[in-house]
């Protein structure tokens, strides 16, 4: 009785964690950020007068987290991406960089 119990519980953590590994994969949906969208951004960014966050011993970098006082700006219409209502973008030093809008992280810069 309990070798079958065992067989069972091992077979389902095993398929729960093939889910759970599926449902990370299918919800991060990956989008290609294009040089030209980064200068777009620059460039619309100056257009609106959006203030630059300055601290030189910060460094934006993929899965960091804005600091607080950074601000945050909506994508332009002239932007299309897919599910761009996510994002949002920040400029940092003097450099854009794509943020997801819910957690402030970090998801693209350009150099």
């Amino acid at each position: 009785m309990r070798r079958p119990l065992l067989s069972i519980a091992a077979a389902s953590m095993l398929l729960a964690g093939v889910g759970v590994a599926s449902a990370q994969t299918s919800s991060s949906t990956t989008t290609t950020w294009t040089n030209e969208e980064g200068s777009g951004l620059r460039q619309y960014s100056t257009t609106k007068h959006y203030q630059s966050y300055s601290d030189p011993a910060w460094h934006a970098q993929i899965g960091a987290e804005l600091p607080g006082s950074a601000s945050i700006y909506p994508l332009p219409d002239t932007l299309h991406v897919p599910s761009a209502e996510r994002y949002s973008y920040s400029i940092i030093n003097n450099q854009p960089v794509v943020v997801e809008r819910t957690t402030r992280r970090v998801i693209h810069t350009w150099d």
